[in-house]
């Protein structure tokens, strides 16, 4: 007989309980374990990817300025294309500020003298700046601006068209001095801001100098950040001051700066950079467009009960016009709005091709010359063509008349921005005599530190960045146009 030892039940049943129990705890332990490495790996995960992220305010175009401010966030580093010798790749950066403007730049305290718009000779540019960046990315931006994307494209365009490479240390010299003298919040200029830092980013923009160039990057992009931030807090108006009449004159000269960024920024899919850009030259253009006179001009103040308008102002607008439609945004009524604008021009034309103040055909001043033409005609050729028989006749008038002397007071930078643009744009033999005219004139009479004293004379201005962006964008415009044959 063989003797077996066995449990009793009770035994039994406590082995089986504790069999199950440690089961259970093996089990809870796994999970758990499992749980945690979860937890662990996700907390790494998230730690690799949560980038902190400033805040820009922008502004509800159609809402009252004390409004609550809506917040968006903005993409606070880019890469930016090499636009200057240095190898190194900057990065914008937005940071956090009280100030209604986004992104600070170094404190620049810079007194200006003080001067008034509006004379009928105030200041003028046209249609055509862009920028650097040195040619990747810009193969969508129309050709007329591509060109200044490139530096090898430039210097060939100066050599074919007349330049030559002082031109290009002298722009550089010049963009250099302006950068030295940008305001913290992003503006150039004591009075007019908005039309100052208007024509300081055209300069910029002119040697395509966008967000992503290395050198001026940050120039820009705060450029566009104030004339955004202005024209958002303003309902779609751009000025320093709406209770000055002049401020059509700002209003323009922004909408033409900030359609041809918006042109850069949309190419390059950066439009993100500086939010609502795209809604300030929607929104700008289009009061524009609802506020011209009866007569097709535009007048102070926007009043279209006075006077009919004159032909300074219209220039501008019609510049600002191109500008906008280049950027592929849809305006209504913007077609008949130019048409009407070139009809305007035309009943200003007198019969010796000069285009005058109004529709006396006078000219602005007491001597006789019509310093508007080149205005004129360049509107001409930027809606119409170079072969447009009121733009030949200015071109005529200008190669007959025109003046350029830094010593005789006869430096007319409002007269020649408005002149160089046209006689470039329609080539030949009147632009040759035109360039021999104006280049050399206006290089050697530049500073060392890059800026140019007061020309004095009909339309020079107490401003110094005035008088600096539209010498510079004189010189750019080698490579902001394709040049014409001089042909009918």
């Amino acid at each position: 007989m063989s003797l077996h030892a066995q449990l009793t039940p009770e035994a039994a049943e406590r082995l089986r309980a504790q069999k199950r129990n440690s089961t259970l705890t093996s089990l809870l332990i796994s999970i758990l374990t499992i749980v945690l490495i979860g937890i662990i790996l996700g907390i790494w995960a998230m730690a690799s990817i949560v980038v902190d992220q400033p805040d820009i305010v922008t502004y509800k175009g159609s809402s009252n300025n004390d409004d609550t401010l809506e917040k968006k966030e903005i993409n606070p580093s880019i890469q930016r294309k090499p636009s200057a010798p240095s190898s190194a790749m900057a990065k914008v950066i937005a940071a956090n500020t009280t100030s209604p403007t986004a992104i600070p730049v170094p404190d620049v305290d810079v007194p200006l003298p003080s001067s008034d718009f509006g004379d009928g000779d105030d200041f003028g540019a046209g249609w055509g700046t862009g920028g650097d960046g040195g040619g990747g990315g810009f193969g969508n931006i129309p050709a007329d601006m591509r060109k200044r994307c490139s530096r090898a494209d430039r210097l060939q365009r100066l050599a074919e068209n007349g330049g030559n490479e002082q031109c290009e240390e002298a722009v550089m010299k010049a963009l250099r001095w302006l950068k030295t003298k940008q305001k913290p919040n992003g503006s150039w200029g004591s009075e007019k801001p908005v039309a100052m830092t208007g024509l300081a980013l055209l300069a910029y923009l002119g040697h395509c100098e966008t967000p992503l160039s290395e050198e001026f990057g940050e120039n820009v992009t705060n450029a566009m950040v104030f004339l955004v931030n202005n024209n958002m807090k303003q309902n779609g108006k751009s000025a320093s001051d709406l209770q000055d009449k002049h401020w059509c004159y700002e209003h323009a000269i922004a909408m033409y700066a900030l359609s041809e960024s918006y042109t850069f920024c949309k190419q390059l899919k950066i439009e993100h950079v500086v939010p609502q850009l795209g809604e300030a030259v929607k929104a700008g253009t289009e009061w524009i467009i609802d506020n011209q006179t009866s007569a097709g001009g535009w007048d102070y103040a926007y009043n279209t009960a006075g006077r009919p308008g004159d032909s300074s102002i219209v220039a501008w607008h019609l510049q600002a016009l191109k500008a906008a439609s280049a950027t592929g945004t849809k305006f209504s009524k913007i077609k008949g709005t130019v048409s009407d604008g070139l009809d305007f021009l035309e009943n200003t034309q007198a019969k010796n091709g000069g285009f005058g103040y109004g529709f006396n055909k006078k000219p602005v001043g007491t001597s006789g010359h019509f310093t508007l033409t080149g205005a004129g005609a360049l509107c001409f050729q930027q809606h119409k063509g170079a072969s447009n028989s009121k733009a030949r006749a200015g071109i005529k008038y200008i190669d007959e008349n025109s003046k350029f002397n830094f010593a005789n007071r006869e430096a007319n930078l409002y007269e020649h921005y408005y002149s160089s643009q046209a006689m470039i744009n329609h080539g030949g033999e009147q632009w040759k005599r035109y360039n021999k005219l104006f280049r050399d004139e206006l290089i050697k009479n530049q500073r060392d530190d890059g800026s140019w004293p007061n020309p004095g004379g009909q339309g020079s201005h107490g401003d110094p960045v005035y008088t600096v962006s539209l010498a510079t964008l004189m010189l750019e415009v080698y490579y902001r146009f394709l040049p014409g044959t001089g042909g009918k």
